[in-house]
């Protein structure tokens, strides 16, 4: 009689499956883009059957909801680890701006965009909604403490600073100096939305 496979055995060969088919999804994402991430590319480099893949997802589109929902978490993450312990609101909006514009350096942003191109499934569209608030949540502390009236405005003024700093990165200017001149300019205006 062969020993019984405990439940935790199970749960872990699973867990460890669908990890290396999430990593598979993710090179092939970061190497050739969303497109190139189908059931049978993904089966392909994770060197399993094509059809084992539907123990773990129901599309390629519910595995790349997956990939959208754990690269906000990533990048959750590198936001709260670069503002960790700031107490000043000012300095903690100043690092939390150069922190999104180094991402965008480190090119990790081409991977959210090209993400966003897909049709995600209705019954996951909840989970990535709750993803980006997590995301805009890290700001939304700080842009209160500093005592604006109306902290959505200020919110869409840092934002809007960070997308254009963004193409200006992409562009190939300087990325240093763009991310200063983004935090200063998103300080100085944010210091005047206060005043008004």
């Amino acid at each position: 009689m062969s020993p019984k496979i405990q439940e935790a055995t199970i749960r872990e060969q699973r867990q460890m499956r669908q990890r290396q088919l999430m990593d598979a999804a993710l090179s092939l994402a970061m190497e050739d883009g969303v497109d190139s991430v189908t059931v049978s590319a993904v089966a392909k480099r994770a060197g399993l059957a094509r059809s084992s893949i539907y123990e773990y997802f129901a599309s390629s589109a519910d595995l790349i909801a997956d990939l959208v929902m754990e690269e906000m978490a990533y990048y959750n993450k590198r936001l709260l680890k670069a503002v960790d312990n700031v107490d000043d609101p000012f300095e903690y909006i100043s690092l939390w701006i150069e922190e999104a514009l180094q991402y965008v350096v480190d090119g990790r942003h081409l991977l959210v965009k090209s993400l966003n191109t897909v049709t995600t499934p209705n019954y996951r569209k909840a989970d990535i909604a709750q993803g980006h608030r997590d995301l805009i949540g890290t700001i939304i502390k700080p842009l209160n403490a500093i005592g604006l009236t109306d902290v959505k405005l200020g919110l869409s003024y840092v934002q809007a600073t960070i997308d254009v700093a963004s193409v200006r990165i992409e562009s190939g200017n300087d990325a240093a100096l763009e991310i200063k001149y983004a935090q200063n300019y998103a300080l100085a205006g944010l210091k005047a939305l206060r005043e008004l």
